[in-house]
């Protein structure tokens, strides 16, 4: 059976067959290089889709997809979905993000107006995408979760924030400039995470040329390092497991019903993004929940997640469902 939580509730009890499906750790090296993701450190000077370009050519696949744009002059973590695996996209588009920043201030400023001045920036905050971006700009939320100074020097602050996805850090400095009143700009900026992916993920393009290079002369291993199944990408959602016989339906764009669910974790939320599992730990889809973990107990039928994005392919397992065609 798949991997369980510390806080996972029991709803039924099954077992998964051998005879369908793979748990990610026994999958083949060329499945994972179809279905995986590698975390890329992006360097300063190309853009993220010109990076996203190479590596894609590089590996010689298809499709591939990034996890959220790093503008040229920014470096760091850039999460890339490969060729299948760019299902999951959108899902590493909406996950927090970590950053340090350097900022430069235009003037002299005392410390502790310094502190002050950031620490009203943690929460909840209102931000204008700035005019060199992708989204419309209009006022929209965002959320600060920390914002650590690491190190202040003249008029140089280096500083950590973990943010929710689409916070602009360079508009984050320049309105805290505003609140010092001395103005500031972003002097230099490192994505350090990215969901569940951090540094310690990061591989170069270099790094990939040659071990694809070696994955073609017939040594697998350097390249096996590289790639992340496909189910890490969704480690910060609560997750719900299947019985195989109701994951082919799922799989075809049904919702889930009371009667397939057997586990799932404690923290599940109505209305909250979920992520939904065979036994063997295989990611089948993404949805939300329709009900709080704790009622999944008392339901024995009807929906109880509605699947919003299907990632695994059909026939994966048996049907055991019939088409009302």
């Amino acid at each position: 059976m798949g991997e369980s939580t510390s806080n996972s509730i029991e709803v039924a009890m099954a077992r998964t067959s051998p005879k369908y499906g793979c748990a990610p750790k026994d999958r083949s090296l060329e499945e994972i290089l179809h279905n995986g993701i590698i975390v890329l450190d992006k360097p300063r000077g190309p853009t993220s889709h010109e990076v996203v370009s190479w590596a894609k050519k590089v590996l010689g696949l298809d499709k591939a997809g990034h996890s959220g744009t790093l503008d040229p002059k920014v470096t760091g973590v850039l999460p890339v979905a490969l060729d299948n695996g760019t299902r999951i996209v959108k899902n590493l588009l909406d996950t927090g993000k970590e950053y340090v920043c350097l900022m430069r201030l235009h003037d002299d400023v005392g410390q502790e107006a310094i502190i002050s001045a950031m620490d009203s920036f943690q929460g909840q905050i209102f931000q204008r995408p700035p005019v060199k971006s992708a989204v419309k700009r209009q006022v929209r939320k965002r959320r600060i979760y920390s914002l650590e100074i690491l190190d202040m020097m003249d008029r140089f602050v280096l500083f950590r924030v973990e943010c929710e996805a689409g916070t602009y850090i360079r508009k984050l400095v320049y309105d805290i400039g505003m609140v010092l009143g001395c103005g500031a700009n972003m002097a230099e900026l490192r994505r350090t995470k990215a969901g569940s992916f951090t540094e310690s993920d990061l591989i170069t393009l270099q790094e990939l040329s040659d071990a694809f290079h070696y994955y073609t002369e017939g040594d697998c291993v350097p390249l096996s390092k590289m790639i992340h199944p496909i189910e890490r990408a969704v480690d910060h959602l609560p997750k719900v497991y299947l019985r195989d016989s109701a994951i082919d339906a799922i799989c075809h764009g049904a919702d889930v019903a009371a009667p397939g669910v057997v586990r799932l974790d404690g923290n599940v939320r109505k209305k909250r993004k979920v992520a939904i599992f065979s036994l063997k730990g295989e990611l089948v889809a993404l949805g939300q929940s329709m009900a709080d973990a704790e009622d999944f107990k008392k339901m024995k039928s009807g929906f109880m997640i509605n699947t919003q994005r299907v990632v695994m392919k059909e026939n994966t397992y048996p049907k055991y469902w019939k088409s009302s065609s």
